[in-house]
């Protein structure tokens, strides 16, 4: 939607700026603020449950709505998305039953290449209206993907005190001077970028604030969250609230738009509710409903360190043993690789039959 001044809103500029951009700007402030109360506070039950269960993982079942849910995407996708979960499941059935760590390691670097991916494709939805020669286009793809890979490249050259999933997920080398170099590279690129901007801002008289928000929420949020602090509590919040609101939004907007489009077939009464603004709590509720339930079943049966607040869960087996745990935690993990491999194609706005690109555009 292209709003007051040309910007080019997905929804709207409050709905975008609320949810979409100010996340990582708010989290990043919080940071700076009270740097020491982050780095020296533990995690209260309370706030570990709102970052890891009210968004993290509520995030990873929100594709249900774009997928499972949409009878109408559920057919065009059927064959994939019934076919991956069970792929995935065999799959990580025998990978951690090779070995537990080599499990979590690719599953960080699948999750990690869904983060990175996710800013990348929210730079190329704020900037569809332009048409920038292929240099330019160039430039902004290596900048917005270095506001990640170097945060990302400096975590392996140098030691945190943090993890994505368990400790020693990431592979880690002593080579400090591979992140410096391409510091310096990301420096210049950007510098480069932003005398790029300031000359075509005042020759086109137009600036593309959410595009500019967008790269700049990235860079300042993965860089606080793992080079400036090392702490788990700082990593955690830059690294969850910035993505996993977004990306809650991005579907709701498309469901929200999808339903006002006349004689959409398939497409079931339970979604229509669900996407209207007055029913905003039922999404997200039931989005928590089962990002609390897994959880539950990650503490009853593998981790035991939030009896608190799943009590019902201390009843289940604390399993130990490696061959229950090569089934139980595969099987748990199922839904965020569904979650990160159905989302290579989901969103893709460069196939011709693009869903996307038809709701999100208002195209056909």
């Amino acid at each position: 939607m292209k709003g007051k001044n040309g910007q080019s809103w997905l929804y709207s500029a409050p709905v975008d700026g609320i949810f979409i951009l100010f996340p990582a700007f708010a989290t990043v402030l919080a940071v700076i603020l009270f740097p020491h109360w982050f780095l020296e506070t533990e995690v209260s039950p309370l706030l570990w449950f709102v970052l890891v269960v009210g968004i993290d993982v509520a995030h990873v079942y929100s594709t249900l709505y774009r997928t499972y849910f949409d009878r109408e995407e559920f057919q065009r996708y059927k064959k994939q998305l019934i076919l991956l979960p069970i792929l995935g499941l065999l799959a990580g059935i025998a990978l951690y039953w090779f070995s537990p760590i080599w499990f979590w390691r690719i599953l960080a670097y699948l999750a990690v290449y869904h983060f990175v991916r996710q800013q990348y494709g929210f730079f190329a939805l704020y900037r569809r209206q332009e048409k920038p020669p292929l240099w330019e286009r160039r430039l902004e793809e290596a900048l917005i993907y270095l506001t990640t890979i170097y945060p990302l490249v400096y975590w392996h050259t140098h030691s945190r005190s943090f993890h994505w999933f368990v400790k020693n997920d990431f592979l880690t080398l002593d080579a400090p001077w591979i992140s410096d170099g391409l510091g310096i590279i990301y420096l210049g690129l950007l510098l480069f970028y932003l005398i790029k901007e300031v000359r075509k801002s005042l020759r086109n008289k137009f600036f593309n604030l959410p595009k500019n928000l967008i790269l700049l929420g990235t860079a300042l949020s993965w860089y606080v969250g793992i080079v400036l602090y090392n702490g788990d509590l700082i990593f955690t919040l830059t690294n969850v609230v910035a993505h996993g609101i977004p990306y809650m939004a991005l579907i709701w907007i498309y469901g929200k738009k999808k339903g006002e489009k006349p004689k959409v077939e398939g497409r079931s009464k339970f979604l229509q509710i669900v996407f209207h603004p007055a029913m905003v709590p039922l999404y997200f509720g039931f989005l928590v409903m089962l990002g609390y339930l897994e959880e539950g079943l990650w503490d009853g049966m593998v981790w035991r360190d939030h009896e608190g607040i799943f009590p019902w869960a201390q009843a289940l087996p604390f399993l130990q043993k490696e061959s229950w745990l090569a089934l139980v935690v595969p099987l748990l993990s199922l839904p965020q690789a569904t979650h990160y491999l159905i989302d290579g194609f989901i969103w893709r706005v460069r196939r011709p039959d693009s869903e996307l690109k038809k709701v999100i555009f208002q195209k056909n």
